[in-house]
């Protein structure tokens, strides 16, 4: 295993290649982030300033409040598999790098 000095860190942190990687997780990860904070504390708010609303039935004994509830669980796995998805092109990237960043090691070392 190779270990790269910190020196040769920061190069590999300013090649177009991982500042590229770096700003597509990004593009991915804080909307994502985003979304879900405000997907979740949108029951308790909503709960909160309009109760008659989300008191309505639905089908049966089960409220607007309790199907918002039961959804949130769904939006998790949801956003889970897409970034499951989403994160197999960054893994691979960042193998990419990482076998180049490997190689020019192990042939700086001959």
């Amino acid at each position: 295993m190779h270990h790269a000095r910190p020196t040769r860190w920061q190069a590999v942190a300013a090649t177009p290649e991982f500042r590229s990687l770096l700003r597509s997780r990004r593009r991915f990860v804080i909307p994502a982030t985003v979304f879900f904070i405000a997907y979740y504390l949108a029951l308790p708010v909503t709960v909160g300033w309009l109760p008659r609303v989300m008191s309505r039935p639905v089908l049966g004994p089960l409220t607007l409040a309790y199907c918002f509830a039961l959804s949130q669980f769904a939006m998790a796995w949801i956003l889970l598999a897409v970034y499951l998805r989403r994160s197999l092109g960054f893994d691979v990237r960042a193998a990419r790098i990482r076998r180049r960043e490997t190689a020019e090691l192990t042939d700086a070392e001959r």
